[in-house]
Formats: structure tokens, C-alpha cells, sequence
């Protein structure tokens, strides 16, 4: 499998401070590729610029170039195609105030999708991709926000699963949840990740360990190391990142 993801040299500054420094790593397709490291330290300011949420914030200057199947996003591609294509999946579960069908139904719209049947079809795969089908199945026209946490952050992932991207973006998408719920949510990425490239934010170590393939340590916004999970925990080559794995800080 290749690399779906390729970053080269990317440096980014809010106004005067640079918040990330030269990073380079290519992400391979079809592998949940972790980002650790401790608060501040760049990890969800490099995942927002695959998607380039980034353009949303003032004073916000990025140099570098970030491609996604070899097409390179900033220069060559279209933010509304690049948002379809790169889905994203908050720490905090924001469905919109309107039934579990409209919330999933609402990316296929918006992208020209009016039909009754095939949206039938969508809001059903998608939520079963979600594992959430058997669940809500019986009640698709109740208002989303009568659900409890972790089915509200499992329809968000039906949500973005909904417009068929090929690369998940998870920003510590259960640092809100019960351990129940997050253990729901780790076998869905594993069960995603055979059709999606998962780039997640945790600051849990744990769930780093348990479910990525691959682990990127982030230090005051540089890319410290990179490698294999097990590597990464197990054996890891600089010192700092040894420090932060044995809880010397962070």
C-alpha cells in the first residue's frame, strides 16, 4: 500500500508565533496513523491543515506542501472537494439539531443528492458503517440530540462517512466519552480503516497502542519522531519521546 498523504516541509505560524516547524512525514493509506504528545505541542494544528480548516483562522500563515493522492492541496484543489474527500470528527460530538436521517442525509445533499431512495440508501450504509444502524434503525426521524454521548459521536462519524471520503480525521474523538463507549468507537476505527485512512489526535497512550499502525510524537511543534507503534512504544529512538511514553512529562 502507498502513502496517501504527503507533507513536505510544512511550517505554519499564528501572527508571530510559529506553531509548527518544518514537518515532513508521509501517512500511508489504510492505516490509523496516531498523533501524540502533550497539550500546545502543534498535533491538531498539523491535522487541521489536511483539510485546511487552518484557512479559517486570522493571521494564520502556512509555507510547505501537504498533498493527498499526489494532488497538492493547497495549490491544486478545491477546498468544498477537499473537505468531501477529507472527513473530520470532533472531540466534542456536534450533531446538528435535526433527526438522525437529516444529520447523515445532509453532506449528500449539500452535494446535489435529492433522491428520496438513494439517500434511503446512504443514511442506512452509512449508519451501519458507524455501527449505529441497529440502534436508531427504528427511530431515524428523532431529533439527534436525544441520543447519549457516544452514539451522538458514532452519528458523527456516519456523518462524515456519509459523502464517501477517503480519509478520516479524528481530533480526540473519545476524550469525552465512558471507557464503553471508546472501546465502541476503537473497533469501529479498525473496522474503518479496511475502507478509510485514519489520522487521529489522542492523548490517550493507551488508545495509541491499542489501534494505530503507525505513531507521530509532536514536541512545541516540531515532528519529533515517527515510525511504527510498537516501535514508537516499545523502542523508541530519541530520548524526548521515551520521556513523554514513561510519563517523565507532558
Amino acid at each position: 500500500m502507498g502513502n496517501i498523504i504527503e507533507v513536505n516541509n510544512l511550517n505554519l505560524w499564528y501572527g508571530q508565533k510559529q506553531a509548527l516547524k518544518d514537518i515532513s512525514i508521509e501517512i500511508p493509506e489504510h492505516e490509523i496513523t496516531a498523533l501524540i504528545g502533550p497539550s500546545g505541542c502543534g498535533k491538531s494544528t498539523f491535522m487541521k491543515c489536511l483539510n485546511r480548516m487552518n484557512d479559517l483562522v486570522k493571521d494564520c500563515k502556512i509555507k510547505g506542501e501537504i498533498k493527498i493522492d499526489g494532488v497538492d492541496i493547497y495549490k491544486d484543489m478545491d477546498v468544498n472537494m477537499l473537505r468531501k474527500n477529507v472527513g473530520m470528527v470532533f472531540q466534542k460530538a456536534n450533531p446538528f439539531p435535526m433527526s438522525i436521517y437529516d444529520n447523515v442525509a445532509y453532506g449528500p445533499r449539500v452535494h446535489g443528492i435529492k433522491n428520496k431512495r438513494a439517500l434511503d440508501e446512504i443514511v442506512e450504509k452509512s449508519l451501519k458503517g458507524a455501527a449505529l444502524w441497529d440502534e436508531c434503525k427504528d427511530r431515524l426521524k428523532s431529533n439527534a440530540l436525544g441520543m447519549s454521548g457516544g452514539q451522538q459521536q458514532r452519528l458523527c462519524i456516519a456523518r462524515a462517512i456519509a459523502v464517501e471520503p477517503t480519509i478520516l480525521l479524528m481530533d480526540e474523538s473519545t476524550s469525552a466519552l465512558d471507557p464503553i463507549s471508546t472501546a465502541k468507537i476503537e473497533e469501529l476505527c479498525l473496522e474503518l480503516k479496511k475502507q478509510y485512512t485514519i489520522v487521529m489526535v489522542t492523548h490517550n497512550m493507551q488508545q495509541a497502542n491499542r489501534i494505530s499502525d503507525k505513531t507521530a510524537f509532536f514536541l512545541l511543534g516540531e515532528l519529533i519522531e515517527f515510525g511504527p507503534t510498537k516501535d514508537i512504544f516499545l523502542n523508541p529512538k530519541n530520548p524526548k519521546t521515551e520521556e513523554y511514553i514513561t510519563g517523565r512529562f507532558g
